[in-house]
């Protein structure tokens, strides 16, 4: 675990979130939700305190994990998946200036006229809180 994290917190975390290796669909959902609770609050609030960011890790490896087994997906470009997480997010372009640097820019990448750099990418996964690969 990180240094900066409180133990207690994070076992109460724990304790509230029960995540568990995902064996079923239930599962899945449930910890979905966890999942978009804390990257809502993220979004909001700017921040999550360092045990639900170690928390929220937790449960994007679980599901992760689940829906690799479960659910392969094809392979996709970066635009693709880019877009894929936007609409998930229900983000506007505007959410990813701040990434790209300006709107014109920003507006070549999600449409597909721009691929993503390597720079944008590690941006981009910080972000979305995912794997850079997905990007690159």
């Amino acid at each position: 675990m990180t240094a900066n994290v409180d133990n207690t917190k994070y076992g109460l975390l724990l304790m509230q979130t029960l995540p568990s290796v995902i064996s079923s669909d239930e599962e899945l959902e449930r910890l979905t939700e966890e999942i978009d609770r804390l990257m809502t609050k993220g979004i909001r609030q700017g921040e999550l305190s360092p045990e639900e960011e170690q928390l929220l890790e937790l449960l994007s490896v679980l599901v992760e994990s689940y829906e690799d087994e479960n659910y392969p997906m094809p392979e996709a470009s970066p635009n693709e998946v880019l877009q894929f997480f936007m609409e998930d997010r229900e983000l506007k372009q505007k959410d990813l200036v701040h990434i790209f640097g300006s709107t014109g820019i920003t507006s070549e990448v999600v449409n597909g006229k721009r691929s993503i750099s390597k720079a944008q990418a590690k941006k981009l996964a910080e972000f979305f809180k995912v794997s850079v690969e997905l990007f690159i």
